[in-house]
C-alpha cells in the first residue's frame, strides 16, 4: 500500500519525481536564480565584493539621473525584484533574469575590459534560459510532471 500525504495524494510518485534528473535540474536553477540575484541585488547597496559603480558604462551613466551609485541602487531593486521572480513564478522569472543579463552584457561589451564578465553573464543568460525552458514543463504538477507531463 503507498503511503499518503494528508492530502491524499500518492508520496511514492513525488520520491520518484525527485530522482529525475531534469527535475534535479530545473530546482538547482531554481535555487540559484532565486538566491543570486537577491545576493547582488543587495550588495549594490553596501559594495561589499566590488565596487559596482565601475561596472556601468560610460553612456549609460549619461543617460540615466543621478550618479552611478544611484543607478546601481536601482539595479540592485531590479535584481531583487527578478529573484523574488524566479522563486515564485520561474516560467516568467527566467526569461526575465535572460533579458536583463542580456542588457549587462551590452552595457559589459562597451565597457573596455570587461569581456571576460561579458562572457561570463552570457553562459549565465544561457542558464536563465534553461531554467524557463524547464519549469515550462514542471509547472502544472510540480515534481509529479517528471513522469511525463508536457
Amino acid at each position: 500500500m503507498a503511503s499518503t500525504t494528508t492530502s491524499g495524494t500518492s508520496v511514492t510518485p513525488r520520491r520518484a519525481a525527485l530522482t529525475d534528473p531534469g527535475y534535479q535540474a530545473f530546482v538547482i536553477l531554481r535555487t540559484g536564480f532565486t538566491v543570486a540575484p537577491v545576493l547582488f541585488g543587495l550588495d549594490k547597496f553596501a559594495n561589499l565584493l566590488v565596487d559596482w559603480p565601475a561596472y556601468l558604462a560610460p553612456w549609460i551613466d549619461d543617460i540615466v539621473p543621478g550618479s552611478a551609485q544611484a543607478a546601481m541602487y536601482a539595479v540592485g531593486v531590479i535584481e531583487i525584484v527578478a529573484g523574488v521572480v524566479v522563486g515564485i513564478a520561474p516560467r516568467f522569472g527566467g526569461w526575465l533574469v535572460a533579458g536583463w543579463l542580456a542588457g549587462i552584457i551590452v552595457n559589459l561589451l562597451t565597457l573596455s575590459g570587461y569581456y571576460d564578465v561579458a562572457l561570463r553573464d552570457f553562459g549565465l543568460l544561457l542558464g536563465a534560459v534553461a531554467l524557463a525552458r524547464l519549469a515550462q514543463r514542471y509547472h502544472r504538477t510540480g515534481p509529479t510532471a517528471a513522469g511525463g507531463g508536457q
